[in-house]
């Protein structure tokens, strides 16, 4: 909003023609979400608790300590990430551009479905919220829209092609089964980041570690000088979504405030679904999907130690975790939940700086 009404005036010098720099508005919309939930975030948990008094389910078959230290814990604090990262991106991102807008329709969309699936679970107080039947539904119908408008946005054989890391010069022309990987990239991207989401301030961080690495990776993509010179694929127009991850990364900021540990709020999947959706979808038109899988890493091996829990019972009746996802099998060990949060930020640290050092190893 604030880009396309100044850019005409740029020209005149002065401080408007900043109003052109991606870097500052990348800053000015992180610094705005991150404000915007300062502001609002006390007043949002205050009529959240008060909307649902008991607060978040809790499942029976998690944690036994959890139904103790999250009881009465209001949930939809996503809401708050939604909010703060629209009215950001809104202010200070370029509008004419097609990608701002895919990636904004992925996250409130995949939003809404968390948000239903939250409130259900409330207003049933059952930690059963959408049938998975019809959230997937829900889901891959977001996702195909959303991966069909890529392909129109994205010009030549890069928006139907998958490239590799480390290698410069491959592209993977997928033709039309980059429809249904892209949906696979979206819902399973932001189903990982909703199992992660089982411990104050989990999920958060290293959401938005990786929401800064792709905010530098869209803006190296996005530029023909920088990308030509680290030898990457080159998406016109891709560079303005490193203002849609400046918002998340002040959203994602402003939110850990009140969802460090004793949490004062959850995001529930109205934050974990839009989240994961957000950042799978600015690795798909960034071209960076497989380097999502390194920089999101710790995501991935949640997701893989469910999918691993459940095989294993259901073939030879033995569970290899005490208890799936990752992160409760550490609990069980006798891990402090400090402790297991602290650790898996520093493993989404080390696994984003692997992903970026593929930008260069090529």
């Amino acid at each position: 909003m604030l880009y396309n009404a100044l850019l005409p005036f740029a020209d005149d010098g002065g401080l408007l023609n900043l109003i052109r720099y991606i870097t500052l508005r990348t800053g000015g919309a992180a610094v705005t979400a991150l404000a915007l939930s300062l502001i609002l975030g006390p007043g949002l948990i205050r009529w959240l608790k008060l909307r649902q008094g008991e607060g978040q389910p809790i499942r029976e078959d998690g944690p036994p300590s959890h139904l103790l230290t999250k009881k009465g814990t209001p949930t939809m604090g996503g809401v708050l990430i939604l909010s703060t990262i629209l009215v950001a991106t809104l202010l200070w991102a370029d509008l004419a551009n097609q990608y701002v807008w895919i990636a904004l329709f992925v996250t409130l969309s995949f939003g809404a479905i968390g948000l239903v699936d939250d409130y259900l679970k409330v207003s049933r107080r059952s930690s059963g919220g959408m049938s998975a039947r019809m959230k997937l539904l829900a889901q891959i119908a977001v996702g195909t829209v959303a991966a069909y408008w890529m392909t129109r946005a994205t010009a030549g054989p890069l928006a139907m092609g998958l490239t590799v890391p480390f290698l410069k010069e491959v592209l993977v022309p997928l033709g039309w089964f980059f429809l249904p990987w892209a949906v696979l990239v979206l819902i399973g991207t932001s189903n990982a980041v909703n199992l992660t989401d089982g411990l104050d301030g989990l999920a958060i961080m290293p959401a938005l570690i990786a929401a800064a690495c792709f905010a530098l990776i869209a803006y190296l993509v996005g530029n023909a000088v920088f990308s030509n010179y680290l030898q990457i694929h080159y998406v016109r127009g891709a560079g303005e979504l490193a203002v849609f991850c400046g918002a998340l990364v002040g959203a994602g900021l402003g939110f850990l405030w009140f969802n460090a540990p004793p949490a004062m709020v959850f995001m529930g999947d109205t934050g974990a679904l839009s989240v994961g959706g957000a950042l799978a979808a600015v690795s798909l038109i960034t071209k960076h999907e497989l380097v999502l899988v390194i920089i999101g890493g710790l995501f991935v091996l949640e997701a893989v130690s469910v999918i691993v829990q459940v095989v294993s019972f259901r073939l030879t009746g033995r569970r290899i975790f005490r208890m799936a996802p990752l992160h409760h099998h550490f609990e069980q060990k006798g891990w402090a939940e400090s402790t297991v949060v602290i650790r898996f930020w520093i493993i989404a640290a080390v696994l984003a700086l692997a992903g970026l050092s593929t930008l260069k190893l090529r």
